[in-house]
């Protein structure tokens, strides 16, 4: 049996054939300052995200809201509707 990694949905032969296009058009010398540069991006990305997660919860904190409250309900109503989606797929199944 033959195990293949997958990231973001993409296995190991299309990583491969993307880096090769990759070499292949900037040249193996501008690779690793294209991946340095992809590895600003994505820090300043995950500031950024921190940023904000924190900022939220500042105003959340700060007008006494209780962000876990909440994220149960939606958790709660997001279960019922797979409930119900599963109840109607299943009868479906069951008559193919």
């Amino acid at each position: 049996m033959i195990l293949h990694t997958t990231f973001l949905f993409i296995g190991t032969t299309e990583i491969m054939f993307i880096l090769f296009i990759v070499v292949m058009v900037f040249g193996a010398d501008k690779v690793p300052d294209i991946a340095k540069g992809m590895g600003k991006g994505m820090r300043s990305l995950r500031d950024a995200t921190n940023d904000l997660k924190s900022e939220i919860t500042k105003t959340s904190e700060k007008h006494g809201i209780d962000p876990s409250e909440y994220s149960k309900s939606i958790t709660d109503e997001i279960q019922k509707v797979k409930d119900e989606v599963e109840d109607s797929v299943g009868s479906i199944k069951r008559k193919l």
